[in-house]
């Protein structure tokens, strides 16, 4: 029997996703996790229901190995500030291949990107690439401590997989315990669980500017003036907010300079590089004496389409139409879920990323967001809690979106009612991971 693959429309059945699960069960035993990155893998998907593998995408669209379509709110976890194939990167990128990748002398590229960064991050009086955000953040890390001459780094948000910080995480098997020990954590807009942590060794604190909680109380420029004041360097980790939030990132959006800063994510629309920028003084220890290269840093195909992207987000100001088009998302939902009397469910924070979250009041929150999921799926939206908006996403895009929000919140406040949401979930409902957007990992511990 021939099925045809499901589109972005009020399917009539779940996606067939054949394929998907033969190359899932190629990869068992084989690949740990199944995944490269937990966010793309299986536990945070419905199984039986939502695709396991992506195929292609086009502007805001992707397609999976079985052939249907939806519309990607995921955008790659993050990097595609674009879109998908998007005209003037992918260019910039088959222009580059013809001339060569990797060279045996570094490459123009590196200097006319790095003076486009320097243009438009504020803080980005020097400036070195390369490949991931672990890459940065821990470089960052290494130059605080050089240049303070101390060892104690506070941290608050997800700073990827290296030694200094996974070991506060509950996945810190096979840290030593010395490294952990000079790691603490500390609670977002609680200056006073940061002022509890600091002490004489304290080289840097380091976090995401915002993640979906706004800062009050003018949380971030007390960081600022205590960093100061105890000669601690401050690192915003601007792996999302970076060319999103605003064109020179979160620096610029709220005004306050950090000493170093780490960008990836948005900056090359999908192609991998990583950027560290900071203060000359602090920087200027890469010359020497503390040693940061890597091979892959002056790849060419990355930065040709960091280039390419930088320029469109100038020329088009792309923050702007990503806060236009999140707004209505984030609006739009919570608009229906009061309307529809479902006083557990709202979508927070800012318009160019986005979350909906589920309170327990009405039932274990993963629960609720896997049938959500499921549906969302169904109609072609491949869906997981997020907004992360692209240039790409249309208004038709945001029209069909909500639209299908108020049929499936409709469902899902029924299923409420009836105390049936569980029994109508298809598959292994969404698993919970270690990563969490406030009360970050661990309390504050004084040392």
């Amino acid at each position: 029997m021939n099925i045809s693959p499901n589109g972005v429309l009020f399917n009539k059945d779940y996606p067939n996703i054949k394929t998907s699960n033969e190359f899932y069960n190629r990869a068992l035993n084989l690949i740990p996790s199944q995944t490269q990155t937990l966010a793309k893998g299986t536990t945070q998907y419905v199984e039986g229901i939502a695709p396991k593998y992506l195929l292609k995408g086009e502007g805001s669209h992707v397609w999976d190995v079985d052939g249907n379509e939806y519309i990607d709110y995921n955008m790659g976890i993050g990097p595609l500030s674009l879109g998908y194939t998007y005209p003037r990167v992918d260019m910039a990128i088959k222009n580059q291949i013809d001339d060569g990748i990797t060279f045996s002398l570094m490459h123009p590229l590196e200097v006319e990107v790095a003076e486009l960064i320097r243009e438009i991050i504020p803080n980005a009086e020097a400036v070195r690439f390369s490949k991931t955000g672990a890459d940065v953040t821990s470089a960052a890390v290494r130059l605080a401590r050089a240049y303070t001459g101390k060892e104690k780094i506070l941290c608050c948000g997800y700073h990827g997989w290296h030694d200094w910080y996974i070991g506060v995480t509950p996945r810190g098997m096979g840290i030593p315990a010395s490294t952990k020990d000079i790691v603490n954590t500390f609670e977002y807009n609680n200056i006073d669980s940061v002022i509890n942590s600091i002490d004489d060794n304290t080289a840097a604190i380091i976090l995401e500017p915002v993640v979906f909680e706004k800062p009050k109380d003018r949380f971030l420029q007390k960081l600022r003036e205590l960093c100061t004041e105890k000669n601690i360097v401050l690192i915003f980790d601007e792996m999302w907010t970076g060319f999103r939030m605003d064109i020179g990132g979160a620096q610029e959006y709220f005004g306050i300079i950090p000493d170093l800063a780490a960008y990836s994510k948005a900056v090359a629309n999908g192609m991998p590089l990583s950027i560290l920028t900071g203060k000359s003084e602090i920087m200027n220890l890469l010359e020497g004496d503390v040693f940061f290269y890597t091979t892959f840093g002056g790849e060419a195909l990355s930065l040709a389409a960091a280039k390419a992207t930088i320029l469109e987000i100038i020329e088009y100001n792309v923050p702007l139409y990503l806060k236009q088009i999140g707004r209505q998302l984030r609006e739009g939902y919570n608009k229906i879920a009061a309307e529809l009397g479902l006083e557990y469910s709202r979508c927070t924070g800012y318009d160019f990323r986005s979350m909906v979250t589920f309170d327990s009041i009405a039932g274990d929150p993963l629960i609720l967001k896997s049938f959500v999921q499921q549906e969302m799926i169904k109609h072609g939206i491949l869906w997981s809690g997020f907004h992360n908006i692209c240039f790409s996403h249309t208004q038709d895009d945001v029209d069909y979106t909500l639209s299908v929000y108020r049929e499936v919140l409709e469902m899902l406040e029924n299923a409420v009612r009836d105390n049936s949401v569980e029994s109508l979930i298809k598959g292994r409902p969404v698993q919970p991971v270690f990563r969490k957007t406030g009360d970050f990992n661990t309390k504050p511990v004084c040392r």
